[in-house]
Parts: structure tokens; C-alpha cells; sequence
């Protein structure tokens, strides 16, 4: 144990090195080693590391000023970045909250889903329902509606009561022969049976990420998935919450993934590529109902944080969307999204190793099992995914390997989500690097 540092790091057993530069899509430390980011961190350095304009324009609002408490202020920054986000979000989604990060966000948008109901007078409304394998943060609320195992264990005794369906999840769950329409069907048909059980008039909400982050690596929905999903809410008058922290602002190719399945949520939260980690920064957006309903109602969202608002974060945070829009950074995750899918297959599609290949735009993950044919996880104690994440660090390499629960047992993957200014290049060396990564580990 490295017993200089008085941070109580993710594992203080582990020394990390330190970071002290960065230079476009990689990250330099002390010893001048440089290290490809291919995961954005925890898909959060969306622009890479040494974007000029976004760094200008921090410097330019610390120089105006820098943070005013939005119980007393508000700001230009800020102003122009919920325009900004409302004017290309889906649906009604016509004004933002804004926080410092992806838990808040969350914690955000159920609290504001449980106020528009008591706005209304159906204070009975208490349920939440959520999926299994999913991740939606670190608060004890956003704990409870997400289901990551390890996180939650030391702390289940403290955690909310939610309801957890089944993901939509083809790979482990799709019966032989089902087509992946009539997959999604009975995957979103889930929640009406746990609508009915509950009562309707106790639910207040579905949560649901719109692309499966971090607990089970880059989940794209079946097709008619999240329409089927939509009416459910709708018929028993329901919200549905979409969590677009990781797989949003631009990650899966569209601003806001659930474009591409031609739905709009009541609220949608995002974080992550939003500010692309040159500030902290997160947001909630929310339907104009839900808005209306609370300032025509008792006028105050019941809800806040010191840092709502700050000014250079949102400042940073338009920039960051600025650019990605000015230099059409879009069409190129859809690109090298592409080009990433293409080299995973070409490598990893005959691996032994490797079950499943998944994701949209530069959100990509690959599934890994120590049996490819009946699909059998590795044992945990192996904890293929620790040595992997090693020894891909050790060649330069930065990928974000986890793993959900399958059946009991920790299901091992390696999420990609790489800055959006990659090119073929970059592409290649990540394949490469985690080819051999893989290898080591699963010999270790």
C-alpha cells in the first residue's frame, strides 16, 4: 500500500499513477507514458483532453465571475445552455435542473416525478420501478432504483423499496428462434405485469437506461422495445424516466440516444459527455407538464444542491456542446462507431472467449465467457475484468471493464467509449491493444 497519499482512493491498495497531461485523446503521467483513452474515462471525456475552445471559454467566465447561488442569481452561461439543450431535446422536454453529476441527476428527476404526482393530489403514488444489471448512481435513492450488486450490498439494509423487472437484454434472455420484435414485446410487457401487481394508482415511475451503461456494458434495446415501453406508461399514467448519464450527448451518435428509438421520456438525465469532465456538470430535463404542474402548483420544486447552476460548469458545458455541433462530431461516432463494431468483429468474433460483441456509435462493449457455447460466465474469483483492465493499462491502454450479475454470478465485459474526435487510427490501436490486454488476462 502506497501510504503518501491521505485520499481515500477506489482501492487504496492499488498505487495509481499520476495523470498530469493530456493531448486530444490521450492522457500523459508523471513518468511521460501515454495512455489511449478508449473509454473517456467512465465515458465522460467525450472531447479528449486538451480542447482548446472549452478551455478558453472557463477561463473567460472565471475572468466575468465564476459561480452566484441560483437562490440568488442566475446567469448567461447558464441561460444559453438550457436554450441550447431544449431546443434539440425530444418531445416536451422544455427546461432543465441542472447538478453537478449523474447521481444528482437521478436523484433529480425522481424526486421530481414524485412531486408532479403530489402536485396533483395522488400522494399515493410511492413505487418506482426499474430494471435488473442496471447502474443510475451513488445516492442511496439512485442505489435502490439502480441493481449493481457490489454497490449495493454494504448498504441494502438503508435502500428504498423499488421493483425490478427483467433488462432487455437479447443476448442472455432472448428464447431460441424469438425474433428480436417479439423479444422486445415480452421484455417491455414485464412492466404492465408489475404495473398490475402494484396497483397503477401506487406507481410514479419507470427508470430505464436508454443504452445499458456500466453494470452491463452498452445493452442496445430490441426494435419497438422502448414504444411498447412508452404506451405502458401511458395507458396506466405513469413517468418514464429515461437515464441518458452515460450513453448520452452524443455517445451513441445522436445528441440524445433515445432518438434512435423514437420515444421521448416525461424526464431524461444526463451528465458525462455533457460537460466532457472539463467541469462537473449534470442535468435533468423535464416535460413542460411536469414543469407547469409545479409552478402553477405550490410554485417551488421542493429539491437543491449548493452547485445548481454554477456558471463556469455551465459555461464549459456549452462549449463542449458547441464544438461537438460547430465541427459535426456526430456523423463522426457514427463513423468510427462503425469502424469500431467493424474491427471488434474482425478480431474478437471467433474468440473463444468472447460471447457477445454490442453497442451503438463509439458505446461499445464485448462480453466475455468462459464457455462461448452455452454462454458461461467466469468464475468471479478469476476476476478476469481486474486483470484485464491491468494489463491493458500497462500497454497505454484505457478501457472500462465490469461486470452485472447473471443468474447469481458476476458476468465479465470491457466498455468502450472513446472521445468522439478518434480516428481509424486510433481505432486500430484500440483493437490491438485490447486483443492483447484480453489474451493476458485470461492466460493470468
Amino acid at each position: 500500500m502506497d501510504n503518501r497519499t491521505h485520499i481515500l482512493h477506489r482501492d487504496p491498495s492499488h498505487p495509481l499513477p499520476v495523470a498530469v497531461a493530456g493531448d486530444g485523446p490521450y492522457i500523459i503521467d508523471s513518468t511521460g507514458k501515454r495512455y489511449l483513452d478508449a473509454s473517456g474515462g467512465a465515458a465522460v471525456s467525450c472531447l479528449g483532453h486538451s480542447e482548446g475552445r472549452v478551455i478558453a471559454a472557463i477561463k473567460a467566465q472565471l475572468d466575468r465571475i465564476p459561480y452566484a447561488h441560483s437562490s440568488f442569481f442566475t446567469s448567461e452561461p447558464a441561460e444559453e445552455l438550457a436554450e441550447f439543450l431544449t431546443a434539440r431535446a425530444p418531445g416536451d422536454l422544455g427546461h432543465v435542473y441542472y447538478v453537478s453529476g449523474g447521481s444528482e441527476a437521478n436523484e433529480t428527476a425522481l424526486k421530481l416525478a414524485r412531486q408532479y404526482f403530489w402536485e396533483k393530489g395522488e400522494t399515493g403514488r410511492r413505487h418506482f420501478i426499474a430494471r435488473r444489471q442496471s447502474y443510475h448512481g451513488n445516492t442511496i435513492a439512485t442505489l435502490s432504483v439502480g441493481f449493481n450488486p457490489g454497490r449495493r450490498a454494504v448498504y441494502e439494509p438503508i435502500l428504498l423499496p423499488v421493483s425490478h423487472i427483467a433488462p432487455c437484454f437479447a443476448y442472455r434472455y432472448a428464447e431460441p428462434g424469438e425474433t428480436p420484435e417479439a423479444y422486445g414485446i415480452r421484455a417491455a410487457d414485464e412492466l404492465e405485469a408489475e404495473i398490475l401487481r402494484l396497483g397503477p394508482e401506487t406507481v410514479i415511475a419507470f427508470i430505464a437506461e436508454t443504452v445499458g451503461g456500466a453494470t452491463a456494458g452498452a445493452i442496445t434495446a430490441a426494435p419497438g422495445y422502448f414504444r411498447r415501453i412508452r404506451e405502458i406508461c401511458d395507458r396506466y399514467g405513469i413517468l418514464l424516466i429515461l437515464d441518458e448519464v452515460m450513453c448520452g450527448m452524443g455517445r451513441t451518435g445522436r445528441l440524445f440516444a433515445c432518438e434512435d428509438e423514437g420515444v421521448a421520456p416525461d424526464l431524461l438525465s444526463c451528465a458525462k459527455g455533457l460537460g466532457a469532465g472539463y467541469q462537473p456538470i449534470g442535468a435533468c430535463l423535464m416535460s413542460d407538464r411536469i414543469f407547469e404542474a409545479i409552478t402553477t402548483g405550490s410554485g417551488a420544486f421542493q429539491h437543491g444542491f449548493t452547485y445548481v447552476g454554477h456558471a463556469t460548469a455551465c459555461a464549459g458545458a456549452l462549449a463542449v456542446q458547441k464544438v461537438i455541433e460547430e465541427d459535426g462530431l456526430l456523423a463522426n461516432v457514427r463513423a468510427m462507431g462503425a469502424a469500431l463494431d467493424t474491427a471488434l468483429r474482425a478480431r474478437f468474433g471467433d474468440h473463444p472467449h468472447v460471447g457477445d460483441i454490442r453497442g451503438r456509435g463509439l458505446f461499445r462493449a464485448i462480453e466475455l465467457v468462459e464457455d462461448r457455447a452455452d454462454k458461461t460466465p467466469f468464475d468471479p474469483a478469476r476476476k478476469v475484468y481486474a486483470r484485464l483492465k491491468a494489463a491493458a493499462l500497462d500497454a497505454g491502454l484505457m478501457v472500462y471493464p465490469g461486470g452485472g450479475t447473471i443468474d447469481g454470478r458476476r458476468g465479465d465485459h470491457v466498455l468502450m467509449a472513446p472521445p468522439y474526435i478518434i480516428d481509424e487510427t486510433h481505432v486500430a490501436l484500440i483493437v490491438e491493444r485490447l486483443a492483447g490486454a484480453l489474451d493476458m488476462a485470461i492466460a493470468g
